[in-house]
């Protein structure tokens, strides 16, 4: 009798309750129901509302990546500062001498900056110090950016031995300042040419990271096969390369003949020969857009100065 009575006493000591049961049951599934609860929602836009940081792609990142490989080779593009310049720099820019030749009168210290003889070929000034070649003061030119409308019949260089007109006399009175022209256009070609006096204006829309852009209206001696339009896209090989064109179309309400290009080249007559290389001989060419620049309101012959917020985006792109 007490052996069953304890082994009554064990087992039911072992089982548990029916309320006990109950409140196993509901802790089950209040762990459930924490599990399976899903927590907010994280913002897919462009930035995170908690951090505020922007959640940059894989796809920017490869351009970043590929951004830096690129400038790594050739020459730096210039920077545009008008705070500080390097004081070779600033005797070229007064149209003293070259950069090299400027070296030589620094390293000579015939050249003062506030009264102080500097030979330190690194030295910078800024626009407000006193400089001073051969105790004769001088102040940094102005920059100027004209840009013409060139006409037939003239050619793009600083002077020409054989007597030949060239677009110097053409913007001979557009300013007191010596200024150069950026790129060429051949005797035949009319159209837009900049001018400037700023040397890193003109290294930027001549150096080949830039991919200056230029619009060419183009009209042929025979009409444009259609099917020579896919291989100026994809390129033509010359003898200095291959000339690949950006952009090719047929002029609106003109004929088979007429063209408008765009390249980016600054190859010389790098539209005629390669339509030369295709069969077509070119009979007018006429540059209507470079760089951006538009020469609407320009008459051929004629020219004008860039807006401040022309040169800011010239300097921007």
């Amino acid at each position: 009798m007490n052996t069953n009575n304890k082994g009554r006493g064990r087992s039911a000591a072992s089982k548990p309750t029916r309320s006990s049961k109950k409140k196993v049951d509901s802790k089950k599934a209040g762990s459930a129901k924490s599990t399976t609860k899903k927590g907010p929602v994280k913002a897919t836009g462009p930035k995170s509302e908690t951090s505020g940081k922007r959640d940059v792609t894989i796809k920017e990142k490869r351009k970043y990546s590929d951004f830096k490989e690129r400038v790594k080779k050739g020459d730096p593009l210039p920077k545009f500062n008008d705070d500080a310049i390097r004081l070779n720099k600033f005797l070229s820019n007064a149209g003293i001498c070259s950069r090299r030749e400027a070296d030589v009168l620094i390293e000579t210290g015939v050249v003062s900056v506030n009264g102080k003889i500097i030979t330190e070929l690194g030295f910078k000034v800024s626009l407000t110090d006193v400089v001073k070649y051969d105790n004769q003061s001088i102040r940094a030119e102005t920059k100027r950016y004209v840009l013409l409308n060139k006409p037939k019949g003239f050619i793009t260089t600083m002077n020409d031995p054989m007597g030949r007109k060239t677009v110097m006399g053409l913007v001979a009175n557009a300013c007191k300042e010596r200024v150069y022209p950026i790129g060429r256009l051949d005797r035949e070609t009319t159209g837009l040419l900049l001018f400037t006096n700023d040397g890193d204006m003109a290294k930027k829309l001549t150096h080949p990271k830039t991919k200056c852009s230029k619009l060419y209206d183009v009209e042929l001696n025979k009409g444009f096969n259609a099917d020579d339009m896919e291989r100026l896209l994809k390129g033509v090989d010359l003898e200095d390369g291959t000339s690949k064109f950006d952009k090719v179309e047929f002029v609106k309400d003109g004929t088979s003949r007429e063209l408008g290009v765009e390249i980016h080249s600054g190859k010389n007559r790098i539209v005629r020969r390669t339509f030369e290389a295709l069969g077509y001989e070119v009979v007018k060419l006429d540059r209507v857009k470079f760089a951006g620049l538009s020469k609407k309101d320009l008459p051929r012959g004629n020219y004008r100065h860039l807006t401040e917020k022309e040169v800011a985006f010239l300097k921007m792109s």
